[in-house]
């Protein structure tokens, strides 16, 4: 029987928890697509599984919902980019050889296989893009597109949009995302942040270490808080009547889709949209890869190489 290569979550806790082992190889069914992972990134979300980030009642939840004392699916991994190997007898979207890009639904990616449904979040990943950039546009985008959509960007003539935490795999698409809505972005970040900020497209920059933001004259049609660090009532007297305060540590979670993927697509081939790629490591490196993002200092995404 065939092997692969896979890091698996043995428990919650440190990056050291993280093992690479050999695992069986997935076999495709009639309406499933066999897909080789060039690359992963490393994402929040990954993160807080690793962890079990939470803390109460939450703690509890996510134990009840990913498995109590490790993740019942421990193949960690959302977000990837690859190519179709083998396709089942009834798939008709994609061909062996196929370049896509997608999501896993849950989990999966740090492997050097995966098998999905054909009708799961794939697409083919854009032309002009990486293996590694394709990897890294898809967490950050699908986030901030699914909450501005909640805010209702589309439905704002030149919205006035404050982000905070500009400078994570969701700020940095969240600035791209509303520069492609007309918006006038307004990006909070450290000051080390400054340079990608204004290279993404913000138009102003509050730096939080230097200043507080809450204490600006400015209001704001949407404020959105990408790291989950700030609350409605603390920012609430600066927006603008029929504003919208949004934020990801809110109980709803992005819902991601294909059309998200065609668009993201669209935008990266026509050069309006970039992948903000902080490092890259290898699948070997997956424990310093988690222990970077501990640190907080992560800007945009970190990339995992899965074959070479």
């Amino acid at each position: 029987m065939d092997k692969m290569k896979a890091v698996i979550c043995t428990k919650y806790g440190t990056p050291e928890v993280l093992k690479i082992v050999e695992i069986e190889k997935p076999t495709p069914k009639d309406n499933e697509v066999l897909i080789k992972i060039i690359a992963s990134s490393l994402n929040s979300g990954e993160v807080r599984i690793r962890k079990l980030d939470a803390t109460g009642f939450l703690k509890f939840a996510m134990r009840f919902v990913l498995g109590f004392t490790k993740p019942r699916k421990p193949v960690l991994g959302t977000t990837f980019s690859g190519v179709v190997e083998q396709v089942g007898k009834t798939v008709k979207d994609f061909s062996v050889g196929d370049e896509i890009f997608g999501r896993t639904g849950f989990n999966g990616a740090h492997a050097e296989y995966i098998k999905l449904s054909d009708k799961s979040i794939i697409a083919k990943k854009p032309d002009n893009a990486s293996f590694e950039e394709a990897a890294a546009v898809l967490f950050g985008a699908q986030t901030a597109m699914y909450f501005l959509d909640k805010a209702k960007i589309s439905e704002r003539t030149n919205p006035k949009v404050l982000i905070y935490g500009a400078t994570g795999s969701v700020g940095t698409a969240a600035i791209q995302v509303a520069k492609y809505y007309n918006a006038h972005v307004t990006a909070v970040c450290s000051e080390r942040g400054q340079k990608l900020a204004k290279t993404i497209g913000a138009d102003d920059i509050i730096f939080y270490d230097k200043e507080d933001f809450t204490k600006s004259s400015e209001k704001f049609d949407i404020i959105f808080d990408t790291l989950g660090k700030i609350s409605k009532k603390q920012s609430i007297h600066l927006l603008s009547d029929g504003g919208r305060y949004i934020t990801t540590a809110s109980l709803d979670v992005d819902k991601p889709s294909r059309e998200q993927l065609e668009l993201l697509r669209t935008l990266f081939e026509s050069g309006k949209y970039n992948a903000t790629i902080d490092r890259v490591y290898t699948i070997n490196e997956i424990v310093e890869a988690h222990r970077y993002v501990d640190t907080g200092r992560k800007k945009g995404n970190v990339v995992i190489k899965i074959a070479e």
